[in-house]
């Protein structure tokens, strides 16, 4: 399957869609989620072209990799949600219900989050 350029996030990318940005580097850009489900919920996506994480994780340079891993890690500190807890999530396929063909991790915290498949 060849990568979407035309998906949401590849236009956020491009700046052709607004975001409200909290993090950005040379491989890496978070922004909060429009329809969150947590009072912390972050959206984070390489800024490469990869549909989902086993496109990336086969794909992606280390760089890429260590640099999206750290910056979840430096946005849950930022939004101070380490010491409460917080749930990293990623959805691959149509099973999993992918709704954006980029891949892409959600940062959900803040609150009681629950049961893992409430």
């Amino acid at each position: 399957m060849a990568y979407d350029q035309n998906n949401i996030f590849a236009k956020i990318l491009r700046g052709e869609i607004p975001s409200a940005k909290v993090f950005e580097n040379d491989h890496v850009l978070a922004f909060n989620d429009i329809a969150e489900k947590a009072p912390v919920h972050v959206l984070i996506i390489p800024k490469g072209a990869y549909e989902s994480f086993a496109d990336f994780s086969q794909h992606a340079s280390e760089e890429e990799i260590v640099s999206l891993n750290r910056a979840i890690g430096e946005i849950a500190r930022e939004k101070g949600i380490v010491e409460t807890g917080y749930r990293v999530i990623s959805n691959h396929g149509v099973h999993a219900r992918q709704e954006v063909p980029h891949y892409h991790v959600h940062l959900l915290g803040g609150d009681d989050l629950g049961g893992c498949f409430n």
